[in-house]
């Protein structure tokens, strides 16, 4: 089973035919929010909105244990997720869609593991945080509906709830980030520990801090305008993957690779 994981600029699916609203309980505490179950079409689908249906929850706060428990307890193998991020390459402008395909992580202080305490002490391989098939499905939707979509990426995801200074983007871009997002981690490692094949479909609201038009400062009445437009795209690019998902064969849907 497939799980679409909004963020900011989308806390619903409006072409999502609703079936099923569920609350799952965890080992780790409650979930952003219930499970929403539904259908694209013929093809079925789970939504969460990672920051709560009513995006009450900042990113440090998120239960990002729970939702990937919460996913997996219920069959899902395959998870995409969204994320609104700031550009820090040049290609990487507001309104600009980016499959990334590597991730950075400078958070601190979040629960980003399950194996802790009494759990056997497990490393997981992390060379390649996104699972291919799932990058493939993302970019190959995003084609199908020609809607155009950069193909690799890497994500720097920082502490938030507040934007980055100039310098920390000047050292992100350093380190070899071209865009700087605040939810991917723990939430990429915690899928990798659970075994769901996740990747991250990611917009750019933004220049980040200090570069392009945020030269001065970021403007967020503008970046909400541009996330408003963007997120469309992110919706029909979606419902391509739920159905190029569905069609693929039954042993094709699960597993990371």
């Amino acid at each position: 089973m497939l799980a679409i994981i909004g963020g900011t600029g989308l806390t619903n699916l409006p072409n999502l035919e609703i079936t099923n609203k569920e609350i799952v309980r965890t080992p780790y505490g409650d979930p952003s929010g219930y499970l929403t179950y539904g259908r694209i079409g013929d093809a079925v689908v789970v939504f969460l909105a990672r920051h709560g249906y009513g995006h009450t929850l900042p990113p440090h706060e998120v239960n990002y244990r729970a939702n990937m428990w919460a996913l997996q307890f219920v069959g899902v193998t395959r998870v995409m997720a969204v994320n609104a991020v700031g550009g820090v390459a040049a290609d990487m402008g507001p309104g600009v869609l980016c499959v990334p395909d590597q991730v950075i992580d400078y958070t601190y202080g979040r629960k980003h593991t399950y194996f802790e305490g009494d759990a056997p002490v497990t490393h997981i391989d992390f060379t390649n945080p996104y699972c291919n098939i799932t990058r493939m499905l993302l970019l190959g939707a995003a084609k199908t509906v020609n809607v155009e979509v950069i193909a690799s990426g890497t994500l720097g995801v920082t502490q938030g709830p507040r934007l980055e200074t100039r310098a920390e983007v000047l050292k992100l871009g350093r380190d070899g980030c071209t865009m700087i997002g605040m939810t991917t981690m723990p939430e990429a490692s915690l899928a990798r520990e659970q075994n769901l094949a996740y990747a991250t479909l990611a917009l750019s609201m933004n220049h980040a801090a200090g570069l392009g038009s945020s030269a001065d400062g970021i403007k967020l009445e503008d970046a909400d305008a541009v996330l408003k437009v963007g997120m469309e795209k992110v919706k029909i690019i979606l419902a391509k993957a739920v159905e190029m998902h569905a069609a693929m064969p039954a042993d094709a849907q699960s597993g990371w690779k």
